[in-house]
């Protein structure tokens, strides 16, 4: 008999039955579609044997007037640069703390640094500078000086901990100076529950720490059977109202002079006991009780990096924006700090530059330049022209300010040809420079359409692509449109297999474009995971979807470098970059890689791991289904195969059958197979071509099989 040759169109399905998908692709992983035949992606290698502190949240590529390469990497620790295979760190510094002191144990490594109201938190990240040793501990200066430190532990408000390289020589107290030039801090690695009603957790929520300075008695009137007030170490974050827990106890109060919480009242939900001085003091937030907002993070950390001419500029979400002059500008640079961009907003959602016009714009940013407080994530300011520290209008400059009025909050913004599309929580809108009188319109272009996360949107051939804030995809190409998805509720709904996406996370879903292959992936955390583990990708020349587990947090297109370069994080690795004095892998750590590489992933000593590749079809009726049907025997066909490949056929005999027989299979296909002989019997077959070892590449072409009837019988 002729040979029964089934065509398989591009692309997954995943929105039908698996009988239902005959003629389609119904799942894969590490798979791309090419000229309509599926393949195995290319490989990766690691770039430099670093890996950074912190989950990148944002990649920027671009190149000074000397043609300078450079690649900007913001995590939510540091901020860093990658140039000619290294990385340098530009972090910016925040306020100095001077008049630091410390005290040291004999033969422990542990050094505790001693400076008043300090406010910093485990984990947080400095430099010393200014050492004068702690006396007869066998430290020298630059013992302090050499490394970036870490915050090991944070006793109470007025010390904290760093791990040395030795252990002291001896014990002291309150010996030597220095100062401390903390990191500026972007932000949490994950989603954090917010302020307003119920957002404490459950029995309620710690949120700002002190000590007391002085004890408590087990009485009724308060401190030592006569005050009214409680005295801590210091109150500088406190609420002027409300509760504390010390220990077991819980204590109301009403009003706050200098360390003093006035107006306590004892007893309020728990058992009144006795507690020492430098008991630890907590303030409380209870279920149904307003959280406070100066204190949590409800997104995760963030940046938006982009280049004014050649110098770059970086905003920290919710934060300051930053400038950084490269090699050409500044022969120093990479030993040089990003610094704060002079007479620019305080606290701005994210900055992008206006390129046609030479403008930066701030977006959901101060309604008042300097005043953080007055922050409104709806209203925009942009800097007069050329000029990036004006930003108060004038009747001489083209500087200026307007309020978007459809949503709660700007998530994102992309450049596209001759315009920039913003998107809030709800709303689409256009911003196009006009000139003066105006500088710039602004029209709303869609609504019911917001976007899930700052980096979830990309401009492409003419077109702005973004992932929706609760689920679905749209394209502004004029006007505003949902996207067609054959994988919708793979990616949006959970079925029990928890893959869908994890939408309390969703500020960490990335959007990264490979223009060789007209592909836009979205980068997104699964349910039941904190990081980004899957990924979507939509083929904007095919309009096909595939799936994957491809885990990345950035991307940046091949333009100035070769090939795409993505960053991947993982929270058990400890990181190496920059060089911290006593680090933990509390952060995890982030692996910078070029991608389309080979076939494998490869790191720096050249070691490779295989990347399993597979793809899975639905099933295809083996005749007209009415009868079954026998399959003697298939012919592969590859259009191109490097060393082995697996074929395995799954046979049906019914659509509600898991399987019908044990599947047949896996055959071991090379370049030279001609054909295989099989024994199959059954009405539906579906396929399933994969790779398990390293040096292993495919594109698979059409399915070929000799089938014949086989009798009536079931």
């Amino acid at each position: 008999m002729p040979l029964t040759n089934v065509q398989i169109a591009p692309g997954f399905n995943k929105q039908v039955t698996e009988t239902g998908a005959e003629g389609q692709w119904t799942d894969g992983d590490f798979v791309r579609f090419r000229y309509g035949l599926p393949e195995k992606i290319g490989g990766w290698e690691q770039l430099v044997n670093s890996s950074l502190i912190g989950a990148a949240r944002e990649q920027f590529v671009w190149a000074d007037l000397d043609g300078r390469r450079y690649a900007a990497i913001g995590t939510n620790k540091v901020l860093i640069i990658y140039y000619e295979g290294s990385f340098y760190d530009i972090t910016p510094l925040g306020t100095a703390l001077t008049g630091c002191t410390f005290d040291t144990v004999n033969t422990s490594a542990t050094v505790t640094v001693n400076k008043a109201a300090h406010t910093l938190q485990p984990g947080d990240l400095f430099t010393f500078t200014s050492v004068t040793p702690p006396v007869g501990a066998g430290y020298v200066a630059s013992d302090f000086e050499t490394n970036t430190f870490q915050v090991v532990t944070v006793p109470d408000s007025d010390s904290f901990t760093v791990t040395m390289a030795s252990a002291a020589g001896t014990t002291v107290s309150g010996s030597g100076s220095a100062t401390v030039n903390p990191y500026i801090s972007a932000g949490a690695l994950g989603f954090t529950y917010g302020f307003g009603w119920g957002t404490g957790l459950w029995g309620g929520g710690q949120q700002v720490f002190g000590t007391l300075d002085g004890a408590l008695l087990d009485d009724t009137a308060g401190t030592g059977g006569v005050g009214t007030s409680i005295t801590l170490a210091s109150t500088t974050g406190f609420p002027t109202s409300g509760t504390i827990k010390v220990g077991a106890e819980f204590i109301s109060y009403t009003g706050i002079s200098t360390n003093d919480l006035t107006g306590i009242t004892r007893d309020v939900a728990g058992t009144r006991s006795a507690h020492a001085s430098g008991s630890g003091v907590e303030y409380y937030t209870g279920w149904g009780v307003a959280s406070l907002a100066s204190t949590l993070t409800i997104d995760p950390a963030s940046w938006s990096l982009d280049n004014f001419g050649e110098k770059l500029i970086a905003t920290i979400k919710n934060g300051q924006t930053f400038e950084w002059n490269p090699i050409n500008s500044n022969p120093n640079a990479l030993t040089t700090r990003a610094t704060v961009v002079s007479g620019a907003p305080t606290r701005s959602v994210m900055s992008l530059v206006s390129d046609r016009d030479r403008h930066l714009l701030m977006l959901g940013t101060e309604t008042t330049i300097g005043s953080p407080d007055t922050q409104d994530k709806m209203f925009i300011r942009f800097s007069d022209q050329e000029n990036i520290n004006e930003y108060a209008p004038t009747s001489v400059n083209t500087a200026g300010t307007f309020r978007l009025d459809s949503g709660t909050k700007i998530v994102g913004a992309v450049k596209g040809k001759d315009y920039t599309l913003v998107l809030t929580d709800n709303s689409a809108y256009v911003i196009q420079f006009v000139g003066p009188p105006f500088t710039f319109s602004i029209r709303q272009v869609g609504s019911n359409c917001g976007a899930i996360g700052q980096h979830s949107i990309k401009y492409v051939n003419g077109a702005v692509y973004w992932m929706g804030e609760s689920g679905g995809f749209f394209v502004y190409d004029g006007t505003v449109k949902s996207l067609p998805c054959s994988v919708e509720d793979f990616v949006f709904t959970n079925k029990g297999d928890n893959l869908g996406i994890n939408y309390q996370n969703g500020e960490s879903v990335y959007v990264g474009l490979n223009h060789l292959y007209e592909e836009l992936t979205w980068f997104y955390p699964k349910s039941s995971s904190s990081f980004n583990d899957r990924c979507v990708t939509y083929n904007y020349q095919s309009r096909t979807w595939t799936t994957g587990s491809l885990a990345r947090t950035t991307w940046v297109d091949a333009n100035l470098y070769d090939v795409p370069y993505a960053t991947e994080f993982n929270s058990t690795t400890t990181p190496t970059f920059p060089l911290i004095q006593g680090v933990t892998n509390i952060n995890g750590g982030t692996i910078y890689y070029a991608h389309t590489v080979g076939t494998d992933q490869v790191d720096t000593a050249g070691n490779k791991t295989a990347i399993p590749a597979f793809i899975q079809s639905g099933d295809f009726n083996l005749g007209e289904g009415q009868v079954f049907m026998s399959m003697r025997r298939f012919v592969p066909d590859f259009k191109l195969i490097t060393g082995d490949a697996e074929i395995t056929i799954n046979l049906r005999d019914y659509p509600s059958n898991n399987s019908a027989s044990s599947p047949l299979g896996p055959f071991t296909i090379t370049g030279s197979t001609d054909k295989v002989d099989t024994r199959a019997r059954s009405r539906f077959a579906s396929l399933k071509i994969a790779n398990t070892s390293t040096d292993q590449n495919w594109r698979y072409g059409t399915f070929r099989a000799d089938v014949q009837p086989d009798g009536m019988r079931g």
